[in-house]
Protein backbone atom coordinates (compact mmCIF):
# COMPACT_ATOMS: atom_id res chain seq x y z
CA UNK A 1 0.00 0.00 0.00
CA UNK A 2 1.44 3.09 -0.79
CA UNK A 3 1.10 6.14 2.17
CA UNK A 4 1.48 9.79 0.80
CA UNK A 5 2.09 12.99 3.23
CA UNK A 6 1.08 16.30 2.38
CA UNK A 7 1.74 19.75 3.46
CA UNK A 8 4.21 20.47 6.70
CA UNK A 9 3.64 16.29 7.02
CA UNK A 10 5.80 15.93 4.26
CA UNK A 11 8.10 18.27 4.87
CA UNK A 12 9.03 16.99 8.19
CA UNK A 13 9.39 13.49 7.06
CA UNK A 14 11.27 14.49 4.31
CA UNK A 15 9.42 12.34 1.72
CA UNK A 16 6.24 12.48 -0.06
CA UNK A 17 5.33 9.19 -0.45
CA UNK A 18 6.47 5.22 0.50
CA UNK A 19 5.55 2.05 0.80
CA UNK A 20 6.63 0.45 3.69
CA UNK A 21 6.77 -3.09 4.05
CA UNK A 22 3.96 -3.67 7.00
CA UNK A 23 4.30 -6.56 9.62
CA UNK A 24 0.91 -8.98 9.50
CA UNK A 25 0.00 -7.47 13.56
CA UNK A 26 -0.86 -4.51 11.48
CA UNK A 27 -4.26 -4.64 10.54
CA UNK A 28 -6.18 -1.52 10.89
CA UNK A 29 -5.49 2.28 10.28
CA UNK A 30 -4.64 3.30 13.76
CA UNK A 31 -1.94 0.20 14.37
CA UNK A 32 -0.82 1.21 10.95
CA UNK A 33 -0.55 5.00 12.74
CA UNK A 34 1.40 3.27 16.11
CA UNK A 35 3.75 1.64 13.30
CA UNK A 36 4.63 4.45 11.72
CA UNK A 37 5.47 6.64 15.27
CA UNK A 38 7.58 3.47 16.20
CA UNK A 39 9.55 4.28 13.35
CA UNK A 40 11.39 7.47 14.73
CA UNK A 41 11.07 10.98 16.66
CA UNK A 42 9.36 12.35 13.11
CA UNK A 43 7.21 10.56 12.41
CA UNK A 44 6.09 10.09 16.10
CA UNK A 45 5.86 13.83 16.19
CA UNK A 46 3.43 14.16 13.20
CA UNK A 47 1.02 11.69 14.31
CA UNK A 48 1.70 13.15 18.15
CA UNK A 49 -1.83 15.19 17.79
CA UNK A 50 -4.26 13.11 15.49
CA UNK A 51 -6.76 16.05 15.80
CA UNK A 52 -4.02 18.45 12.97
CA UNK A 53 -4.14 15.42 10.79
CA UNK A 54 -6.65 14.27 7.95
CA UNK A 55 -7.04 11.33 6.64
CA UNK A 56 -8.23 9.65 3.51
CA UNK A 57 -8.03 6.14 2.64
CA UNK A 58 -8.66 5.19 -0.91
CA UNK A 59 -9.27 9.12 -1.23
CA UNK A 60 -12.23 9.13 1.42
CA UNK A 61 -11.86 10.47 4.02
CA UNK A 62 -11.87 8.43 7.49
CA UNK A 63 -12.46 9.89 10.69
CA UNK A 64 -12.50 5.87 13.03
CA UNK A 65 -10.63 2.82 12.73
CA UNK A 66 -10.79 0.95 9.65
CA UNK A 67 -9.28 -2.32 8.08
CA UNK A 68 -6.45 -2.16 5.90
CA UNK A 69 -6.87 -5.25 3.65
CA UNK A 70 -7.41 -4.39 0.15
CA UNK A 71 -6.13 -0.64 0.76
CA UNK A 72 -4.17 0.40 -1.99
CA UNK A 73 -3.72 4.30 -0.64
CA UNK A 74 -3.35 6.17 2.92
CA UNK A 75 -2.84 9.69 2.73
CA UNK A 76 -2.05 12.17 5.34
CA UNK A 77 -2.33 15.95 5.42
CA UNK A 78 -3.42 18.65 7.56
CA UNK A 79 -7.20 20.59 7.61
CA UNK A 80 -8.20 22.10 4.65
CA UNK A 81 -10.02 25.53 4.76
CA UNK A 82 -11.55 27.29 2.33
CA UNK A 83 -13.14 30.62 1.21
Amino acid sequence: MKILYFAWLRTKLGISEEEPDLPASVTTLFELIEFLKARGENYAEIFADLSVVRIAVDQEYVTEDVPLSGVREIAFFPPVTGG
